[in-house]
């Protein structure tokens, strides 16, 4: 029977390619084109309500102040990693290809489990794991982009005491002393003053919200200093480069608090997938957990355990996060 089915299957390919030659049809290039049409459709309008519901959220940010609750949050974090990773979405466009992967694994987890209930539970799971595992690493990001901003004051407050504008530009003559992701905002800085006809206060502001809270302190000082210069009054930039130094202190004790976090959960659940893969090798647990309701949802509890626990240990992480602000 399956040597019968097999043949006639070939056979029909074969007329097929056949018929296609002969007359040529090019089936397969005219589907292609259909469907490419189809999602370039599609694309076209989820771009269009994108872009209406991206309008109506600004204009709605600017009247109506926005209450914190789960949908406010959820903004909150996926602006901070489009920003981040430098994405090029909008938080509606990010939102849409977030819906769209998540019907998409699910169905494959559907695909795989034959349960929609326990794939929603799994892929809901999952997701949560990624987005958090994304967060850790925008806490890298925001890490390093911490330690250039304070290099940057090290730097540049020594040198303050012949203004703030003349110590940024002695510094931005060597590259080797800001980094190359911050320069642009600092020459940037540079121009607005120079050039482009901003006062000294509209461009350290403007710089500042480029920068962000870390480098409020600075341009507090750099407006008193600038506005209300008196003698010895350039020492107050010097106070900056002392917080910076215990602000590293304190971050190198987290890190290393953190690293041994991550470590010891990565090396537990690595030692339980180790241990379920093994049982696996015994046909009568294999059977159980594969091929059972009960095993299917056995098996989503543990990669629900281990996505949530993952979230909980970088919540934990989260709350005593690098420091970095500050006063406003």
């Amino acid at each position: 029977m399956n040597t019968t089915l097999l043949v006639s299957l070939f056979l029909g390919i074969g007329a097929f390619v056949l018929f296609n030659a002969v007359f040529e049809v090019r089936f397969f290039q005219g589907a292609g084109r259909f469907v490419l049409n189809l999602v370039d459709t599609l694309a076209e309008h989820l771009g269009r309500y994108n872009t209406r519901r991206y309008v109506e959220r600004i204009k709605r940010e600017r009247i109506v102040r926005r209450k914190e609750n789960v949908f406010t949050k959820y903004n909150r974090l996926a602006e901070e990693l489009i920003l981040d990773f430098r994405l090029p979405l909008t938080l509606e466009s990010f939102t849409s290809l977030l819906c769209i992967l998540f019907a998409l694994t699910a169905l494959l987890i559907v695909f795989f489990m034959q349960n929609v209930t326990l794939s929603v539970v799994v892929t809901i799971s999952i997701f949560i794991g990624l987005l958090t595992y994304f967060v850790m690493q925008s806490k890298s990001i925001k890490a390093e982009r911490l330690e250039a901003i304070m290099d940057a004051e090290d730097i540049i407050c020594p040198l303050a005491r012949d203004g703030v504008l003349v110590a940024i530009k002695k510094v931005m003559a060597t590259e080797e002393y800001i980094r190359p992701a911050l320069r642009p905002y600092f020459q940037q800085f540079i121009d607005n003053c120079e050039n482009n006809g901003y006062s000294f206060k509209q461009a350290i502001l403007l710089l500042n919200r480029q920068l962000g809270p870390k480098f409020d302190n600075f341009t507090k000082k750099a407006i008193t200093f600038e506005y209300n210069e008196r003698k010895g009054m350039a020492d107050i930039f010097l106070d900056i480069v002392d917080e910076n130094a215990v602000l590293r202190e304190i971050n190198v004790r987290k890190d290393r608090i953190f690293r041994k976090m991550n470590r010891d959960f990565l090396l537990k659940t690595l030692i339980i997938v180790l241990f379920f893969f093994y049982a696996l090798s015994v046909p009568d647990f294999r059977e159980f957990m594969l091929h059972t309701s009960a095993g299917k949802v056995i098996n989503s509890l543990l990669v629900s355990v281990i996505c949530i626990s993952f979230a909980r240990c970088q919540a934990l992480q989260g709350n005593l996060g690098p420091g970095g602000g500050g006063a406003k």
